[in-house]
């Protein structure tokens, strides 16, 4: 039997796009058809990460507290926290703990948030630039905050462009887009495109998965 040998299908923008307007029963025929779609997509990736369906974009960062200072900015790409730990150089040898995430009334509810010790909890403040806030403030400029942070996955700005994602996530991606473009265009398929997209989104949600007994998500209370 032959077979391609090839594993490098890579739909860009435009050809999503394109495969959405045919589940709509329409065809791309104008720039604003691409400019108006490119929209819904970058509209639904924000509700992909609402929904916690972005765990690829899952990156490690440090950053090395400064003693007494509480408050780190992040980048305004990061969405979430997923877990902190703090690392301390013990006899050449670097030892993790692993700090406790606690809400924003936890914090606002900590009576002396200058007491200075080794930082054992930690709260993410959703600004639009967002802060990660720890306490008890450090009691050095040496130890490490370790962190793994959900990013933003990248806007679709050009129809050549590729999309953030992997392959497994592809029928998810089209479903959703022709249920996005249907509410606008296709008003008397948005019942059936949106079952479709909903069992993708289920589909692509549990290959999200972490595969262990421990699974890291995105933390909603009180937020």
């Amino acid at each position: 039997m032959a077979t391609s040998s090839s594993t490098d299908f890579e739909p860009n923008v435009a050809e999503f796009v394109e495969e959405a307007f045919e589940r709509c029963g329409l065809e791309l025929r104008t720039g604003y058809d691409l400019k108006t779609a490119k929209r819904s997509i970058n509209l639904m990736l924000a509700e992909w990460a609402n929904r916690g369906l972005n765990q690829w974009t899952v990156d490690q960062a440090t950053q090395t507290v400064t003693e007494g200072q509480t408050d780190y900015t992040l980048n305004s790409n990061v969405i979430d926290i997923l877990d902190c730990s703090i690392r301390r150089n013990t006899n050449s040898s670097d030892l993790d703990l692993q700090m406790s995430r606690i809400s924003r009334s936890e914090y606002l509810n900590i009576p002396t948030k200058s007491t200075k010790s080794r930082p054992s909890q930690f709260f993410f403040n959703k600004l639009i630039t967002p802060v990660l806030k720890i306490w008890p403030a450090p009691e050095n400029s040496t130890d490490v905050l370790v962190f793994n942070k959900l990013v933003r996955m990248d806007d679709a700005d050009k129809g050549t462009n590729t999309m953030d994602m992997p392959f497994r996530f592809y029928p998810c991606f089209a479903a959703g887009l022709a249920y996005y473009i249907s509410i606008k265009k296709a008003p008397e398929r948005v019942v059936m495109l949106k079952q479709m997209y909903e069992e993708e989104f289920e589909r692509a949600l549990s290959q999200d998965e972490d595969r262990s007994s421990f699974r890291i998500a995105p933390y909603r209370t009180g937020l």
